[in-house]
Parts: C-alpha cells; structure tokens; sequence
C-alpha cells in the first residue's frame, strides 16, 4: 500500500468509528468497533474491518447485517463528512473481525487445559522453566 492509501484508509477509519458512535449504532445493544480499513490502490473501494462485541452469537450477527444493511447511508453520511478531502467516496464493504471471539475462545480452552493439569504440574512447569535457562 502507498502513503496515500494510508492516509486515506485513516481518514476513512476514524470517520466511520465516529459515524458508528453517533448515529447509525444506537438501535443495538453491541458495541461496534471499526478495527481496520484496507483501501484498493485505485481509492475505489473500502474494505472496513469491524468487530462486534457484547451479547451472544445472534446478536452479534444481527448487529452486524444492520451494519450492512445501512451502507448506503454510512456512505452518504461519510461523503458529507470527507467532500472537501476526496474528490470520490469509496464504496465501502464491511467485513466482520471475530479476533476478540476468537481470543475469548482460546483464553478459555487454555483455562481449562490448566485446570486439567491441576495445580502440581503447574508448579513444576514454572520450575522447568528456571533450570532450562542454563548459565552461558
């Protein structure tokens, strides 16, 4: 990516975020955060990385394809916003970010995996660790 694409993906970024904050996330009860914004090198197209967070899998969901559904006036509002920096809106594509879910899942399955392995074996693992080291 160039500087310009850069630059123009960070203008986007936070200009959505703010738009989500204000007026187009009220109705759900998630929290939407745009993560990233990847731009095509020609500025046609934005490709809008945002992670929904709070409730269940439905919810989340649900959040989400409103979030789709109302591209159209995130686009308007956003060319309201950004008319004097570009001369043409990108089209703009959201693309859900499950990182945190994902996170979330594995911080639990390590959870379990120690409490498996019980309290013993987690002491003698921090001992390993110590004696590996080695002195150089």
């Amino acid at each position: 990516m160039s500087i310009r694409t850069d630059r123009v993906g960070s203008v986007i970024q936070r200009e959505i975020a703010d738009l989500l904050q204000q007026g187009f996330g009220e109705a759900s009860h998630s929290l939407v955060t745009v993560t990233g914004v990847r731009m095509t090198d020609d500025l046609g197209i934005a490709y809008i990385d945002v992670s929904v967070l709070g409730g269940d899998d439905a919810q989340r969901k649900t959040a989400f394809l409103r979030l789709e559904r109302q591209s159209t006036e995130i686009r308007r509002a956003l060319a309201q916003r950004i008319r004097h920096q570009m001369k043409r809106v990108p089209e703009i594509k959201f693309f859900l970010d499950e990182g945190p879910q994902r996170r979330e899942r594995m911080d639990d399955l390590f959870a379990k995996i120690a409490a498996d392995r019980g309290p013993d074996l987690e002491d003698e693992s921090a001992g390993d660790e110590t004696s590996s080291r080695g002195d150089y």
